[in-house]
């Protein structure tokens, strides 16, 4: 059994193939273009028991990409990842290896790949999140002012 991880950023992508010996059997920066990279992949497809993308602002593309060409996709929850202190290379080579070796660990923590439809509504619903604490902050900013300023004038 073989492993991909894909190590994606926003115009390319490391993509790598490792075997159960952790061994890099083909690895190589690519393009963000689909078809690229699932022709990187093809020689490999039948054996692999899965492929891993970096959950960053952009997967959607890849993941929605990977999953209607039958592959078997994993989304990595990068906050949960812990790196490995050991680790004396870094870079994306390094980062697209460790993805495919938690997954053939199986302790790869991942997060949940929504169908395309459902998507909108929970982007909406955490950018809401978002301007609520932001509007939270603000208004208690205010309250702080207001306190400091009346104690100060002694109108409390």
């Amino acid at each position: 059994m073989n492993y991909s991880g894909i190590d994606l950023h926003s115009n390319n992508s490391v993509v790598t193939v490792i075997d159960e010996a952790d061994r890099v059997l083909a690895e190589k920066r690519l393009p963000n273009d689909l078809p690229k990279i699932l022709a990187f992949l093809a020689p490999w497809q039948a054996g692999l028991g899965g492929v891993v993308v970096e959950s960053t602002f952009n997967w959607y593309w890849l993941v929605d990409g990977l999953q209607a060409a039958g592959f078997i996709v994993h989304l990595a929850n990068t906050t949960a990842i812990k790196k490995y202190d050991g680790l004396k290379h870094s870079g994306d080579e390094t980062d697209a290896r460790y993805l495919a070796h938690l997954l053939r660990l199986g302790i790869l923590p991942t997060g949940t790949i929504l169908p395309p439809e459902a998507r909108c509504v929970r982007d909406l619903a955490r950018k809401r999140m978002q301007l609520v604490r932001s509007r939270v902050t603000h208004v208690l900013a205010i309250e702080n002012i207001s306190a400091r300023q009346i104690s100060v004038l002694g109108l409390h």
